[in-house]
């Protein structure tokens, strides 16, 4: 019985330490309530190249909190029923029922408690050094998105690519990931600056 037992101890042993990238998510989206990160995002295109920078906050489910601060200063704020969008330099801010925009950033995807389970087909897209990789097709030919990669590693995610309908491809890599942190709630409500210009997106 020994022996059995430590045949079966050892070939537990040799399973591979890095679980599946489907596994990681559902790992990532039941364990991370809230979540704080750096990224660095690039989006391409035939006839265009654009880098930007900033933070990411996000306290499920539907808060989240997108800011890029270079080259360009924008604030993207979900707090639970709102999309806010502030645009800086143009002064101007749309805002949009939350419910029809879920899914339609990267940042109201996480945000969601299975939004990406709920609305994609989820498949195994191997492995790439240390990250697993899943794809994600749409179930519904109206999605904001074609196709969409996660890269996961140790259960937080590192980096996403999207592929949306006008042919763009967006790669978001994440640093200095926070699980689980204590947020402020005043981080997830936004106030139109005095003066800005408010406008409808639905």
């Amino acid at each position: 019985m020994k022996k059995i037992a430590l045949a079966m101890l050892a070939s537990v042993l040799a399973l591979p330490a890095h679980a599946s990238a489907i596994a990681q998510l559902k790992a990532f989206v039941s364990d991370t309530k809230t979540l704080s990160a750096n990224f660095n995002q690039v989006v391409s295109s035939k006839n265009k190249h654009e880098e930007a920078t900033g933070t990411l906050e996000i306290s499920r489910p539907g808060k989240f909190r997108w800011s890029y601060n270079k080259p360009y200063e924008q604030l993207i704020v979900g707090d639970g029923k709102t999309l806010w969008i502030y645009d800086k330099d143009l002064s101007q801010v749309t805002r949009k029922n939350l419910d029809g925009a879920l899914g339609s950033s990267p940042a109201a995807l996480l945000a969601g408690n299975n939004a990406i389970e709920r609305d994609y087909v989820l498949k195994e897209a191997g492995k790439q050094g240390d990250v697993e990789w899943l794809s994600a097709s749409p179930k519904k030919a109206d999605n904001t998105f074609n196709a969409i990669r996660m890269g996961f590693s140790n259960k937080m995610l590192v980096e996403m690519e999207l592929t949306d309908s006008f042919g763009n491809n967006t790669r978001i890599r994440f640093s200095a990931q926070q699980k689980n942190p204590a947020l402020a709630t005043s981080h997830f409500s936004f106030t139109p600056p005095k003066g800005a210009d408010v406008v409808s997106g639905d």
